[in-house]
């Protein structure tokens, strides 16, 4: 999933600060307010809440409230545990799993969530016209690749079949070991076909579907009130199969792009958990607010996309002299300070994967190269305009590049920021040069990010295509072994690192205050949980 930001730490320093950045007086309790009302920093104002048009973590948060897959995180935050799926069956060779579906699963309008209501979203979001970016994300399916680009124009032909109302059965390609981990994923989940096609939706993006008053879900909560840029508000569902697990009586997710902001909204009480912490405040919270403080792993890249069809840096050199050229150690230990690592790949290390390509740290070679492609010492190197979204943290990291470029390559980039809808239209259309990104995994398993770089693929946004890549990327998904297919994924690092389409900085933390009356909030690898858990004890 794409990734707004995340804190970064400066230290607290005598007088320059205001005095409340220094103090030692404990973040207020949350406001009193009649029931569990769980008030969160989400970042960014949501591009939009349709499970099959967004790739944001700040939509993420909200869809997995209103939603529900045939699979759910589990409560100890690893492994999962059955969702609108009460069971379900692998075939020994594991190219058939097959879902029997609870007799009480209902959508938000009183009707039954059925398998066939699985296959239509399914059909949806591979519909072509759509261009859903995660759309690929369900490639495992027979023929799902090809309905997708066009070639298959029968759906009965691709592996989702409602065998009945309550039995849903998925045929693969190849074996899929971390399938049930993918389908925790909003791209598998089910929406309510029939509301979307009275607003037009199925081949479109951003209909009235997703209005309060029209809005159907299957989750836990339903949508109660969005007031853009202000909140959106969620409520318990009457109709949710577990809802007498559910714990909090409301949500209320707040679209704050400012960290200074949200950080005093926090400490004022206003929320209870912040979506990152600003650059003057960690290391206060870190000193005096322990309980409060997380630091927790993230499988994460914050990283910058290169449009590699615009000139210069449709030359792999320059593209490869800029890569080189990032201090990367000098940004996580003098501007990040938040347990952060450098980044010499794309992929984060994992308990079965650490790849083994590395960026060359040879600054001589990337003058070398940037000469080689006719721009020595940086002299007559073209316009080039490095895009962010709005955000100080952004800015920051954005800076201190644009000044490594400049004092170790003599290259002058400008910088150019925008609010985060248009930020991801920018990428989304190729109308930039080099942009800020960041991908959080979607499961935890290295083929969520090696994926991406697929030729077309939805969140690919490079213009980049290498089909060696991509013959190993399907090699890779029918390797007959584990090793087998992690050398595959070896393989693609080295390609990535040799070709660049994207230069990879430095693998998150999760840094963030929350309060210590909120319960059941565990560390969760990719940040990812059912709502259903979560608690509010005063």
């Amino acid at each position: 999933m794409t990734t707004r930001t995340f804190g970064i730490i400066f230290l607290c320093i005598g007088l320059v600060l205001l005095p409340s950045g220094c103090s030692k007086k404990e973040p207020a309790a949350s406001k009193t307010i009649a029931g569990k009302i769980f008030r969160f920093g989400n970042g960014a104002e949501p591009q939009d809440i349709d499970p099959q048009v967004v790739t944001g973590v700040s939509e993420n948060k909200i869809i997995t409230a209103l939603f529900e897959g045939l699979v759910v995180e589990a409560p100890s935050g690893v492994g999962s545990s059955p969702g609108v799926a009460e069971s379900w069956d692998i075939s020994p060779d594991g190219l058939v799993y097959t879902f029997h579906l609870r007799a009480d699963a209902k959508w938000s309008d009183g009707r039954l969530v059925t398998a066939t209501d699985f296959v239509r979203s399914y059909q949806r979001i591979l519909t072509p016209t759509l261009a859903a970016e995660y759309a690929y994300q369900l490639y495992p399916l027979v023929g799902a690749e090809a309905f997708n680009k066009g070639t298959l124009a029968d759906f009965a032909q691709v592996g989702a079949k409602a065998l009945d109302d309550r039995t849903l059965q998925l045929t693969l390609n190849n074996r899929t070991p971390y399938l049930l981990e993918e389908m925790k994923h909003y791209a598998w989940f089910p929406v309510p076909v029939d509301t979307i096609a009275k607003f037009d939706g199925l081949a479109r993006k951003g209909t009235a579907w997703t209005r309060p008053e029209n809005f159907v879900g299957n989750g836990p909560f339903i949508l109660k009130k969005w007031l853009p840029n202000q909140r959106l508000v969620v409520t318990r569902s009457p109709t949710y199969w577990d809802r007498t697990a559910v714990k909090l009586d409301e949500i209320d997710f707040m679209p704050i792009e400012s960290g200074e902001t949200e950080e005093r909204m926090f400490r004022s009480g206003q929320l209870d958990r912040t979506e990152s912490l600003p650059l003057s405040k960690i290391a206060v919270y870190k000193r005096d607010f322990p309980a409060m403080y997380h630091e927790d792993p993230y499988y994460g890249v914050y990283f910058y996309r290169v449009n590699v069809t615009k000139p210069p840096l449709n030359d792999v050199r320059v593209r490869r002299a800029l890569s080189i050229a990032l201090d990367r150690e000098a940004i996580v230990r003098d501007i990040l300070r938040g347990g952060q690592t450098p980044a010499w790949n794309f992929t984060p290390p994992s308990p079965g994967f650490a790849a083994t390509a590395r960026i060359s740290r040879d600054l001589d070679e990337a003058r070398r190269l940037l000469a080689e492609a006719g721009y020595p010492g940086g002299k007559n190197f073209p316009h080039v305009e490095l895009l962010y979204n709005t955000l100080e943290s952004h800015r920051t990291i954005a800076e201190a590049i644009q000044q490594m470029w400049k004092t170790r390559l003599g290259v002058d980039i400008t910088l150019q920021n925008q609010e985060w809808k248009v930020y991801l239209d920018s990428q989304n259309t190729g109308n930039y040069q080099i942009a800020r990104a960041g991908w959080i995994g979607d499961y935890p398993d290295p083929s969520t990010f090696v994926s991406m770089w697929m030729t077309g693929a939805g969140n690919n946004q490079t213009g980049w295509s290498n089909a060696a890549y991509d013959r190993v990327l399907r090699a890779s998904t029918s390797a007959p072994t584990e090793a087998e297919r992690m050398a595959d994924y070896q393989q693609l690092e080295q390609i990535l690192a040799d070709e660049v389409p994207v230069i990879p900085i430095y693998f998150y933390t999760r840094v963030y205050a929350i309060n210590s009356k909120v319960k059941g909030w565990v560390p969760q690898l990719i940040d990812n949980r059912a709502w259903k858990w979560i608690d509010l004890i005063p």
